[in-house]
């Protein structure tokens, strides 16, 4: 069987489409590397920020859905996000801009031998920062080269994908016996398993609380998170064993940018396994990447329409010369 060979991105749900895309690009220097709609529901724009060339495993991606509400956190969630950075040092970097931007965090912590820094957007979005000082396993993504964030220091890559669950049994023999996962480690009710080659970018930290009421998905929140495979061969292994576990798939599902296959694995959990490729950069030019609006060519003919639907957001950062921001 051919094992997932790590995260490939994490889907999550803003409150603001504009709000989101500051946030990402200002405060985290993350590249917006397509800008494009929800292919199940058009009038939603689907934006994903990733490393410098837009590599798997490198990306979170975010839905606006119109008036949508505030989302509760809770027991079965996937409830925070990771993204790497280079070295401990980096995470002193960003104490300081958080502290002067005012972004809320927890300071410095230790996490299974790792350094970490978790931290909250304008919708209480979670997320986490974490060290690759000793690290090894997955190859870390390349920073984005010009954007504001001093290379040493920028984000690299996802790290460990933290989901809480009322039922840890069943997932821990989910994550082992389906997804081929291994359990390395735990710290009281949280558990570290990976995959693959291991290391940061393939790892999934499991926490067990039965006594938080289960997570409400709305904005704030995480809609799924998504595995890398190799190639479609793979991707129908993945729904051949999945089925023959007893899951219901949404079969093969063609992204364009990758392909997809869609289980719910428990209450609250949905998974995708996506393809490494073919990437974003087939449709658009390296140096504008995300800065018009991309769609797959079976929306196509109904840009007009599209376009009508979500209101412009200006994305162009080509024309911008970002300095480095030491401070």
């Amino acid at each position: 069987m051919n094992h997932v060979k790590g995260i490939h991105h994490v889907t999550a749900i803003t409150s603001n489409a504009e709000k989101n895309y500051e946030f990402f690009t200002y405060v985290l220097g993350m590249r917006l590397v397509k800008k494009t709609v929800n292919q199940d529901d058009i009038q939603t724009y689907h934006l994903f920020f990733a490393d410098d060339k837009g590599s798997a495993g490198t990306d979170i991606t975010f839905f606006d859905f119109p008036g949508i509400s505030k989302g509760t956190h809770g027991t079965n969630e996937i409830y925070k996000t990771a993204f790497r950075v280079p070295s401990d040092v980096a995470l002193d970097y960003w104490v300081k801009r958080f502290d002067r931007l005012g972004i809320k965090h927890t300071g410095v912590k230790e996490l299974f031998g790792k350094q970490t820094l978790s931290f909250v957007d304008f919708d209480d979005q979670q997320y986490q920062l974490v060290s690759d000082e000793n690290n090894k396993g997955i190859e870390p993504g390349t920073p984005w080269e010009k954007g504001p964030i001093p290379l040493e220091f920028a984000i690299i890559g996802l790290g460990p994908i933290h989901i809480r669950v009322d039922q840890f049994d069943y997932f821990k023999e989910f994550l082992e016996k389906v997804m081929l996962f291994r359990e390395i480690a735990s710290e009281g009710s949280l558990h570290l398993f990976e995959v693959g080659e291991g290391g940061n970018g393939a790892q999934v930290i499991v926490e067990y609380n039965n006594v938080l009421p289960p997570g409400q998905q709305g904005f704030g929140t995480i809609h799924h998170a998504a595995f890398r495979v190799e190639n479609t061969e793979v991707l129908h292994e993945w729904m051949n064993r999945m089925e023959s576990f007893g899951f219901g798939t949404s079969g093969y599902v063609d992204r364009f940018f990758f392909e997809s296959l869609y289980a719910r694995v428990a209450p609250g959990i949905l998974f995708e396994w996506a393809t490494d490729g073919p990437g974003f950069m087939g449709d658009e030019p390296y140096e504008t990447l995300g800065e018009r609006l991309s769609l797959p060519p079976f929306l196509e003919d109904k840009r007009q329409q599209i376009e009508e639907m979500v209101r412009p957001i200006n994305t162009i950062r080509s024309t911008i010369e970002f300095e480095k921001e030491y401070e």
